[in-house]
């Protein structure tokens, strides 16, 4: 565990950046980071024997090509990913609670930091942005999943927990036809709206400040989730479904994007999601058969699944009540 959290601690205190600036010393280092020196040139000589950093004459470190991954503007963004002052790397520090939530079943975010991940995540508004960018990063599974929908005979379309706006801005921007609402935590609706707004949409799009456990904007053809349903256990997700299909018109669809797991089958990626969203928000990923399930406890019917070259897949769901 030891290097795992080296990394992490070189990521949130810029190392890879000053290091590439010419900053190579631990006394300088130290002194922009605002770290103890002797502890931070510790560090160093572990992430230099770790191949991150090398050591080209005694007291000096240069990058190597793989701590540059590490660089702000290297296009993997690990350093975001990995930063424990950010949105997704303080959520690493959940998993030291895994036992507990083996034992309990309940997430261990609120044991760690005393509020659920959503709270604290709200309480920090840098942290809120961090997390927001980050989700940003999908933009293939965006593209892919925007392009998936057969947006014919849809008026107005609605994204809940649409995030900064990224997927309902290429929905609008690429069917002239279409209105948008977006729905989002006040933080981000104010970054969607300016996004919205640079991309010339704000006469066909409105922002509207809640949550997808609000009464939702009614009236709309179509509602869509993306990534949403798996950051929620399966009442809430349900709850969720239940929301959007009780606002929708007549003959509405709701609209869900994710990745789905195989039946059957324990893909390392899968199981290792499927723990984080339980760790720290008691959310799960699921299988076509687990969405299935989730729209007979909402009283809505999966019509559709198309799975996109990203991975992700499409599920589209009619609004109508079985039971009307």
């Amino acid at each position: 565990m030891v290097t795992p959290y080296a990394i992490r601690a070189a990521a949130t205190l810029g190392l890879a950046d000053l290091v590439a600036e010419g900053v190579t010393t631990a006394d300088a280092l130290a002194e922009r980071t605002r770290s103890d020196a002797d502890a931070l040139r510790r560090l160093l000589d572990h992430l230099a024997a770790s191949g991150l950093l090398e050591e080209p004459e005694p007291g000096r470190y240069a990058l190597t090509d793989l701590g540059s991954v590490l660089r702000n503007d290297h296009p993997a963004r690990t350093r975001a990913w990995l930063d424990l002052d950010g949105g997704m790397g303080r959520s690493d520090l959940a998993l030291s609670g895994l036992l507990t939530t083996v034992r309990t079943g309940e997430p261990a975010y609120p044991d760690r930091f005393g509020a659920s991940f959503w709270e604290d995540l709200a309480a920090d508004p840098a942290r809120a942005a961090s997390f927001d960018a980050l989700m940003e990063t999908h933009l293939a599974n965006v593209e892919a999943a925007a392009d998936a929908y057969d947006w014919s005979g849809v008026g107005h379309v609605v994204d809940v927990g649409g995030g900064t706006g990224k997927l309902l801005t290429r929905i609008l921007e690429a069917h002239r036809e279409l209105r948008g609402t977006l729905v989002e935590l006040p933080g981000t609706a104010e970054n969607a709206r300016r996004r919205l707004a640079e991309a010339g949409l704000t006469d066909r799009c409105t922002v509207v400040p809640g949550t997808f456990f609000d009464p939702l904007p009614s009236g709309a053809d179509a509602y869509v989730l993306s990534f949403v349903l798996h950051d929620w256990n399966d009442r809430q997700a349900a709850r969720i479904l239940d929301r959007c299909a009780t606002a929708a018109a007549p003959h509405g669809h709701v609209v869900v994007i994710e990745r789905l797991k195989e039946e059957g089958v324990k893909q390392p990626w899968a199981t290792a999601m499927d723990l984080r969203m339980l760790l720290t928000a008691g959310g799960r990923e699921r299988t076509l058969d687990d969405y299935r399930a989730l729209a007979d406890t909402a009283d809505i019917t999966l019509r559709t699944a198309v799975q996109t070259s990203t991975g992700a897949s499409v599920l589209t769901f009619t609004t109508d009540r079985r039971g009307g």
